[in-house]
């Protein structure tokens, strides 16, 4: 079987230890509270960061300098048989162009995709590829494999705040002006690596009962979904709750909110994934996440 080393960044979720022991190299994207600048659960924890977010009026995150991957991929050439790249939205990010910029500078042959989204879904996808990997899979047949996934992904987010989405360009100022005076909360969707504004609901109930129905729509071909959240661990439970009303033999995972997510989307927000026709390969790997119920 061909060695396959794996390269993403920390909005994939991935436990440490499990990136080890599975060749997976985690590139953490950058967290900025005031003058301070953390790696992405590296220098600091999710919990941790939300904390420094109410301690400091500005906070912001940005992608990987390009000498980290540079330096990465130097190291990496001639040690394994492939590398498979994939990274957070490019749509959203530049870390995948990053990524790929740095292998073609250090003359490292790569196989990059870009997985049009973060967090769980990029998870599930490493995941996946990992087991196709053991299957004896080749390295573009898993490329082609994960990309196939990427078109039944579903991801959608209540946010709590719409002011840093706007300040970062993804809600506009009338849709922020709008949501504050009627108090209106937006859903919002992943769409081809973007993120969209899917309806306008009065109430978080109404906000989360609206994403409920999102769900029931392919709860056919769905047996795994993830709850994030940003510091609402309540609000993630009564989540769970509905879902497991609706759906009981629904395995459901929560999770917390990469803290990049929650910078942007504000702390109290939830957001639930899931991709439909897919196994979670979760139970066949370990439990590559540390914060799981």
């Amino acid at each position: 079987m061909r060695t396959i080393a794996w390269v993403t960044d920390s909005t994939a979720m991935l436990d440490a230890d499990f990136a080890r022991e599975h060749d997976v190299y985690v590139v953490p994207l950058c967290l900025i509270a005031g003058d301070e600048v953390y790696r992405e659960n590296v220098d600091i924890t999710s919990e941790q960061f939300y904390e420094k977010m109410r301690e400091h009026e500005k906070v912001s995150s940005s992608q990987p300098p390009i000498g980290e991957f540079i330096q990465l991929y130097e190291s990496l050439k001639g040690h394994y048989d492939d590398i498979i790249v994939i990274h957070c939205s490019s749509e959203l990010s530049g870390t995948y162009n990053s990524s790929v910029q740095a292998a073609e500078i250090a003359d490292t042959p790569i196989i990059s995709i870009d997985s049009k989204i973060g967090a769980f879904p990029l998870r599930e996808m490493i995941l996946q590829g990992i087991l196709y990997q053991r299957e004896g899979l080749s390295a573009l047949e898993i490329r082609d494999r994960i990309q196939g996934m990427i078109h039944d992904m579903s991801f959608y987010m209540i946010p709590a705040s719409l002011s840093q989405l706007h300040r970062s360009g993804r809600v506009s100022g009338t849709q922020l002006v709008i949501s504050q005076l009627l108090s209106i909360h937006l859903l919002l969707r992943f769409q081809e690596g973007k993120v969209i504004v899917e309806d306008k609901i009065r109430t978080v109930k109404k906000a989360r009962l609206k994403l409920l129905d999102m769900l029931k729509k392919d709860i056919e071909h769905v047996r795994h979904v993830c709850i994030m959240h940003a510091n609402n661990m309540e609000g993630a439970f009564k989540l769970k709750e509905e879902i497991m009303h609706m759906a009981p033999l629904l395995r459901i995972e929560i999770a917390s909110f990469i803290p990049v997510a929650g910078i942007h989307a504000g702390e109290g927000t939830l957001a639930l994934a899931w991709i439909k026709n897919h196994y979670s390969a979760l139970g066949r790997l370990g439990a590559p996440i540390s914060t799981m119920a």
